[in-house]
């Protein structure tokens, strides 16, 4: 599984993902935080073809390139290195700011390291990082269960001969279609966004319909022992439509939409400037 972020070192950017359970980190990034250099990519040229004239052969060898998103919003390749890589590096590049850097490098790392042993601390992490945007406690409890609920089935599908990325999009698209009636990119578009994450602007309801869809998919395709893209697509179909039966029956029992335009955290904003402006004309 591949997670991209972006952290912050003194107030610049350096792109990382999670490759392999640990951290890699954007090269180009990294040498732009330590030299200032408006042409990062060119001083990197330069030091690879040092490092190699000097002999240090495994340090390209250790050069991994995975796609990042680059500045036009665009995945592109990118030379990336583990912390022991990156170390490495960084001591080639002469800066004040080398010995800071490292130490935020090797934290980063541990702390990859601490949530592979204890998976709660990248729950309690991952909360913290939802507080502060905004959001409810009971929300993030929704929000996390569902993240636990679709890493189950990603695991399934990875064992049984899903490929990522494609793959796993076609499946997701059949589950969503079947809940909502649309493709994630076409829900996207329904509530108004680009970039963002879907799920993270899905409302109580959205957020566990999706949870049905995706938790009967597995239940489906470890029943039936699928394997194969072709099985597990009509796993995916079939938990959708257990999802978008339960959907209607909601809509038909209360005569309104579960499927909603409104960003979660936008309207939980609102109604909360809602009730400080009536408590301000009330005192």
């Amino acid at each position: 599984m591949k997670e991209n972020k972006i952290a912050l070192f003194e107030g610049k950017k350096i792109r990382k993902i999670i490759h392999q359970n640990v951290w890699w980190f954007s090269i180009i990034d990294v040498i732009a935080v330590l030299t200032d250099s408006d042409r990062p990519r060119k001083y990197w040229n330069d030091l690879k073809k040092k490092l190699t004239d000097e002999g240090y052969i495994e340090v390209s060898e250790k050069i991994g390139q995975l796609k990042m998103e680059a500045p036009d919003g665009k995945m592109r390749q990118t030379d990336c290195a583990n912390t022991e890589t990156m170390l490495r590096i960084i001591q080639s590049i002469p800066s004040k700011k080398a010995e800071l850097l490292k130490r935020w490098l090797a934290q980063v790392g541990r702390e990859r390291i601490d949530e592979i042993e204890n998976p709660e601390l990248a729950q309690e992490r991952m909360k913290a990082i939802y507080e502060k945007k905004g959001y409810s406690k009971n929300w993030i409890d929704r929000r996390l269960r569902g993240i636990a609920v679709r890493q189950d089935l990603t695991d399934e599908w990875q064992e049984r001969g899903a490929k990522k990325n494609l793959e796993y999009a076609i499946l997701t698209n059949e589950i969503m279609k079947g809940t909502f009636g649309m493709k994630v990119d076409e829900y996207k578009k329904f509530k108004n966004l680009k970039r963002e994450n879907l799920r993270d602007h899905m409302n109580d309801l959205e957020l566990i319909l999706t949870m049905l869809g995706e938790a009967t998919t597995t239940k489906f395709t470890k029943d039936r022992d699928s394997h194969g893209f072709p099985k597990l697509k009509k796993d995916a179909q079939d938990g959708g439509k257990v999802a978008g039966r339960t959907r209607k029956d909601i809509e038909s029992q209360s005569n309104k939409k579960v499927i909603s335009r409104k960003n979660y955290l936008r309207t939980s904003e609102s109604q909360k400037r809602l009730v400080e402006k009536k408590s301000k004309k009330s005192t």
